[in-house]
């Protein structure tokens, strides 16, 4: 199976199955001289970490992450310097439970990638279903805490600003509310509300859909090039390899249609520090594919997870009309935690252009 791998001169290539003795990555690009350590990247694996509420799977894993290689050590304690050559990165899986799985091992799910990956190659991992798992997803937010150190100055940031049919009040909108709740909500006024709702859906062994924002701030103006490099085609694509992700837009993004020329249009002026200065962001940061200098702004959305308790129909690998229910441990609300992943995309997409324009321009 090939096309393991994102990006150009920041590149990620990840490795490992859901159910396997462990999941990994390769980080090839990484700026020689870059510093970091584990635990600057176990940051953002702790924020994705499974379990840590009733509203996301209870699967156990502390998702420890090692550097294997591409490093020296700093001065400073649990410094690494990065050498330049591949950095690879490790995650132990430590509570599969692939007996769950076993009644569906030739059964398709509905929903999920099996019958899929069945048609294409033949064979599939019922456990937990292999590579098509989220728990791949873990290595890439590993890989985004590298890349937010690529670009001096940047800042990701993500938050849940949509479960179900209840969206959050923008006017409270409040980054540091996303830290004080298990739903990286930043409308304190939602939080009951989502946590009512989920509450139900959990209980009824359902799950329900959601809206995921990103905004990267302090990306420098100039990243990306048309026509087949622009910067938000290349966020929008990391965005959509996320799993369960089935529409991604830039600035207003749909809403666009329903604004006139004049509302769309992002005014400029000359600011006082002689810069351009933009009146809006409808465009979320990018015009003709290269950054502008505003916040770079994306949503995602998030499909309910296909793993339910409800029967659902399907066929087997036999030919076989049957009926499937999902057993396992499996979230309610997959845009939980898709949070962290979605913010890793970004930064990773930034990186990789923040290098290859300063290959081009020297600047």
């Amino acid at each position: 199976m090939s096309h393991n791998s994102f990006g150009h001169l920041f590149r990620v290539t990840t490795w490992g199955e859901s159910h396997g003795p462990a999941i990994g990555c390769v980080v090839d690009g990484t700026p020689p001289g870059l510093r970091f350590s584990e635990a600057e990247l176990q940051r953002w694996l702790d924020e994705r970490r499974p379990g840590q509420s009733r509203y996301t799977t209870q699967r156990q894993e502390p998702d420890q992450v090692r550097v294997l290689s591409g490093t020296m050590p700093g001065e400073a304690e649990g410094e690494l310097i990065a050498t330049g050559t591949p950095i690879a990165l490790e995650i132990q899986n430590v509570d599969q439970r692939s007996k769950d799985y076993s009644e569906i091992a030739r059964r398709y799910r509905p929903g999920h990638a099996d019958i899929a990956y069945d048609t294409k190659y033949g064979i599939r991992d019922y456990r937990g279903g292999g590579r098509s798992s989220a728990r791949e997803t873990a290595t890439r937010v590993a890989a985004g805490g590298i890349a937010r150190l690529v670009v001096p100055g940047m800042t990701v940031r993500g938050a849940l600003v949509q479960i179900g049919d209840i969206a959050i009040d923008r006017a409270r909108f409040d980054w540091d509310e996303t830290r004080r709740n298990p739903f990286f909500c930043p409308d304190a006024g939602t939080v009951d509300r989502w946590a009512e709702l989920l509450d139900a859906v959990r209980k009824r062994g359902s799950s329900i859909g959601a809206v995921v924002e990103i905004v990267a701030e302090g990306v420098p103006a100039g990243l990306g090039a048309p026509l087949y490099g622009k910067l938000d085609a290349d966020i929008a694509a990391g965005l959509m390899s996320i799993n369960a992700v089935k529409g991604v837009e830039i600035g207003d993004g749909f809403e666009s249609a329903r604004l006139s020329g004049e509302e769309n249009a992002d005014e400029i002026r000359i600011g006082v520090d002689g810069q351009p200065q933009y009146l809006s962001n409808h465009a979320g940061g990018v015009l003709g594919g290269i950054a502008t200098g505003q916040p770079i702004v994306a949503r995602f959305a998030v499909k309910p997870t296909s793993s339910i308790l409800t029967p659902r129909r399907s066929i087997d690998a036999d030919g076989h009309e049957v009926e499937v229910m999902t057993k396992g441990r499996h979230d309610p609300c997959v845009g939980i935690r898709a949070v962290p992943i979605g913010e890793a995309m970004v930064a990773c997409a930034i990186a990789d252009h923040f290098l290859r324009h300063r290959g081009q321009t020297g600047r």
